[in-house]
């Protein structure tokens, strides 16, 4: 009779030892089920649906800060590009500035007035002369904390009919969050801008 009372709580141990590991097995497959399906509907939230040409597209959409450092090393190379590319004709340095304008706040429009009252760009005209920057060496920018902060470094040229002057760029400002626009297509707005160094490094004849 003992033996089969020892018989019969060795097989309780077991079928207790059984149901704890098939309580613990269901466990993890439930929480794993539970994972993978907000997994997923995490993704399915990020998913954009566009109509094209009357046919449904779909596109993912991504975290904006990802993408941030690209955006606004553009945006300081296209503000840049438009302040400093100029040529001897008035639509051409009015078109340009005008975009360079929408894309910075009062500093850079500070610095046009000073430009325009001491007749930088009458004598741009006046001269001949191409006014063109290149691709700039680096764009630094510090996305820690807004305003992000980012300084430029890049070259100036500029071609007169007789010599072509290369001159050092360096600037600094801060970057703005705003709305984007078709003028201002990534939405920000370059602040505090300040010109630390524009100086000739090289002249060459033609």
């Amino acid at each position: 009779m003992f033996q089969q009372f020892k018989n019969i709580d060795t097989a309780f141990k077991h079928i207790r030892l059984f149901s704890l590991a098939f309580l613990l097995a269901n466990s993890v497959i439930c929480l794993y089920a539970l994972y993978k399906t907000s997994q997923v509907l995490k993704a399915g939230q990020n998913k954009i649906y566009v109509i094209t040409n009357g046919k449904l597209m779909d596109a993912l959409a991504t975290d904006r800060r990802e993408k941030l450092p690209v955006e606004i090393r553009d945006h300081v190379k296209m503000f840049h590009f438009y302040f400093y590319s100029l040529e001897p004709d008035n639509a051409v340095i009015k078109a340009h500035t005008t975009k360079a304008l929408y894309l910075a706040d009062a500093t850079a429009k500070t610095e046009y007035d000073n430009l325009d009252e001491t007749g930088y760009y009458s004598g741009v005209q006046s001269g001949n002369i191409s006014q063109q920057v290149e691709e700039p060496d680096s764009i630094q920018v510090n996305i820690d904390q807004q305003p992000y902060y980012f300084r430029y470094y890049g070259k100036l040229k500029i071609i007169r009919p007789t010599t072509i002057t290369t001159r050092s760029l360096v600037t600094e400002g801060f970057i703005r969050t705003t709305i984007a626009s078709d003028n201002n297509p990534h939405g920000f707005l370059i602040e505090r801008w300040k010109i630390l160094d524009n100086h000739d490094i090289n002249l060459q004849k033609r």
